[in-house]
């Protein structure tokens, strides 16, 4: 049986990327405690702004009833006017001094519904269901570009992630490397393949539904999981029940569980904490040699901004939470939505 007490503080580490978190016992805060109440207000008046109509350069349309005339829409993806990557010559790279340096090539896509004030959060089923096959399209469509080698969705909700405009959006940017992080966790999943022959994610997921005491929510499809080594307070990930390296082949059944399974776990946040800010993100397998990363298992984690890194934790990579992810689960499993 798994242990429920741990002394002054306890050391975990991710079975998948090696990192260590420290569970600070002597310094929990009860859930309540972690609602900012004095939350700088984040908000953009309408007529300013730029995700109001449809744009000539749109690269993905959709609304609720399949009709988009009339400038009847719900989702929208258009290329981010100040893009962090753009089109260019692959593999262009080069030395200046002991440096190295390569070429931003890729794409930056923003993905933005109809709705100017309202999140994830508060949206239904279908509505989120949208957003996520917006994912996928665009996904798929920058994936077969000869550059990228990696392609990241994320979202930033509040001024606290970083969000600079306050209507809801997501990201897409096309990269032509394998981000360090990905890296990390790729070759983690790699190795306790080899060792086990069998996915660790999925022996992750086995324990974690046995023993319930992590699981915050769950379909017949998706699981969500306050990770064992949370890297943060409230930190949940969004799993497939089933193995599946690549976030792009997604059926339209399993989109809806995912659209569910993600309506949830940030409505939980937002009624439990009072809506704080977060960043989510995709972990998938890269676009190149897809054959080589079966082993992966893709996934969304979410991270609410609950603390803020300070010495120890930027001087040494470790990140410290003041709640266990147990009792995060316990707390956030009968939040109502």
């Amino acid at each position: 049986m798994e242990s429920k007490s741990i002394s002054i503080s306890e050391l975990r580490q991710d079975i998948v990327s090696g990192d260590w978190v420290v569970v600070a016992k002597a310094r929990a805060k009860r859930p309540q405690e972690f609602v900012k109440s004095k939350r700088p207000s984040f908000r953009q008046q309408k007529k300013t702004c730029p995700f109001e109509s449809v744009s000539s350069d749109t690269l993905f349309l959709a609304s609720l009833d399949g009709k988009t005339e009339n400038n009847n829409w719900w989702v929208q993806v258009k290329a981010n006017k100040y893009p962090a990557f753009g089109k260019g010559t692959c593999s262009v790279a080069g030395l200046l001094g002991p440096y190295e340096w390569s070429r931003g090539v890729g794409f930056h896509e923003v993905v933005f519904t109809r709705d100017h004030e309202r999140a994830i959060a508060s949206m239904n089923d279908r509505e989120v269901e949208l957003i996520m096959r917006a994912y996928q399209e665009r996904y798929r469509a920058v994936k077969e570009d000869p550059c990228v080698e990696y392609v990241s969705i994320f979202h930033n909700h509040g001024r606290l992630s970083g969000a600079s405009i306050s209507h809801p959006h997501s990201q897409i940017i096309a990269i032509p490397v394998v981000p360090p992080n990905i890296a990390r966790s790729l070759e983690g999943s790699a190795s306790y393949f080899r060792k086990h022959k069998s996915c660790v994610h999925c022996m992750i997921l086995h324990y974690e539904l046995k023993k319930k005491v992590r699981v915050v929510y769950e379909n017949k499809r998706f699981v969500v999981i306050a990770p064992y080594a949370s890297k943060t307070a409230f930190e949940m990930r969004v799993f497939p029940k089933f193995h599946s390296a690549y976030f792009e082949e997604t059926s339209e059944s399993d989109r809806m569980m995912l659209a569910n399974a993600m309506r949830m776990s940030l409505g939980k946040l937002a009624q439990g904490l009072d809506n704080p800010d977060l960043n989510f993100f995709l972990h998938t397998a890269p676009t190149k040699n897809s054959a080589q990363f079966n082993h992966y298992h893709w996934h969304i984690e979410i991270l609410p901004k609950t603390a803020i890194w300070a010495g120890f934790e930027i001087g040494t990579g470790i990140d410290i939470t003041s709640i266990a992810p147990e009792t995060a689960a316990e707390f956030l499993k009968k939040v109502t939505i």
